[in-house]
């Protein structure tokens, strides 16, 4: 094994090179995919994250895991897996992770997998089944399944929430999913990869790429059927924190600069509607306690909230039950809560930087 250090671009990295082992593609030639996964004290979930690769029944892939600096055992599970293994200066986040990853990769198309998401035996053979069946696809992303490992509540909520978003969305998508989504190396690299400069933190950097894919005429699909088991244990306050700062005020920052309405995932009018009542039914409640009329309006944001939720609700309920079902309810709501904040927030935040922007500030 040997090891050198060299600079790309900005970036001083490290490469651990070693001979493909059993998670790698045994061929000389190019693979089919270059599995990239960036990791930060990745810890036992990401051991399992490459464990689940091995067990792929799709062979024609190699992996490149870039360490952005961890401090736990995540270098030598990469080493022990037989991945090549790149690693950043330590902090800069995953855009910069991804991005020294791709420069390196061989494959026909980079196939981006979290550090805490496993790949199922088919996910690979899905992906490549889509992408050779369809050769006017430029990219495909998937979502995460139906059964998160993660205990609690909360965590179960979130990541079926997700699921349930990405299995209802258009397949002819506008957006990508760095989770775990599959783009052509060439392309990426002609659009200058992930945005490092605007998202130096995991935020909506995977978001902002697909919409440049599709204004450079890009095809994107959301291929439902690949899927990945996603291990995050979510607390309410870390989903607060993505809702709000990570997705929801950026991306609403991102899509105050673009044209034309958003109608992709979770953006169409029932979302929109579902926002409203969300802002209305604490309102009146609390308007409740100084005049009684205002039960009415009560009573009809919340008959709207279970009314344009109906199919999610009842997912929830049959995947998990009716228990389940009554603490996800304010859960759900939370998040359109947070979607109010974050609306004007980002588009606040889009115009006062178009003004300093325009003062020369």
């Amino acid at each position: 094994m040997s090891t050198k250090k060299e600079g790309l671009g900005d970036n001083e990295s490290f490469e651990v090179s070693r001979d493909p082992a059993s998670i790698q593609s045994g061929s000389r030639q190019a693979p089919f995919f270059s599995v990239v996964i960036p990791v930060l004290n990745g810890g036992p979930v990401f051991r399992e994250s490459l464990e689940a690769l091995n067990r792929s029944s799709f062979r024609d892939f190699e992996v490149w895991v870039v360490d952005d600096g961890s401090t736990d055992g995540s270098v030598a599970a990469a080493e022990e897996s037989g991945a090549r293994l790149l690693g950043t200066r330590g902090r800069q986040g995953p855009s910069v992770a991804r991005n020294l990853g791709a420069e390196k990769a061989r494959g026909e198309f980079l196939l981006f997998v979290d550090a805490d998401c496993s790949v199922g035996p088919e996910t690979l053979s899905l992906a490549a089944a889509e992408l050779r069946a369809d050769e006017s696809l430029d990219a495909l992303f998937g979502s995460y399944d139906d059964e998160p490992a993660a205990p609690g509540w909360v965590a179960q909520y979130k990541n079926l929430q997700h699921h349930w978003v990405h299995q209802q969305g258009a397949p002819d998508a506008s957006t990508f999913w760095a989770g775990c989504g599959a783009i052509r190396r060439q392309v990426f690299l002609d659009l200058g990869g992930f945005d490092e400069a605007r998202y130096p933190r995991p935020t909506i950097e995977d978001i902002e790429l697909g919409y440049r894919l599709r204004a450079s005429g890009r095809r994107i699909r959301l291929a439902k059927e690949v899927q990945v088991k996603h291990h995050k244990a979510w607390s309410l306050r870390s989903v607060i924190q993505s809702d709000l700062f990570d997705r929801g005020i950026p991306w609403s920052e991102l899509l105050a600069g673009r044209e034309g309405p958003a109608k992709e995932l979770n953006l169409g009018l029932a979302g929109r509607l579902s926002v409203v009542s969300a802002v209305l039914l604490p309102a009146s409640l609390v308007l409740m306690l100084f005049e009684p009329r205002w039960a009415l309006l009560a009573g009809l944001a919340l008959a709207t909230l279970l009314w344009l939720n109906r199919d999610f609700y009842r997912f929830l309920s049959s995947k998990r039950g009716p228990a389940f079902l009554l603490v996800a309810l304010p859960l759900h709501w939370l998040y359109y809560l947070n979607c109010a904040v974050a609306f004007p927030v980002g588009q606040l935040r889009y115009h006062w930087r178009k003004l300093l922007k325009a003062v020369g500030a």
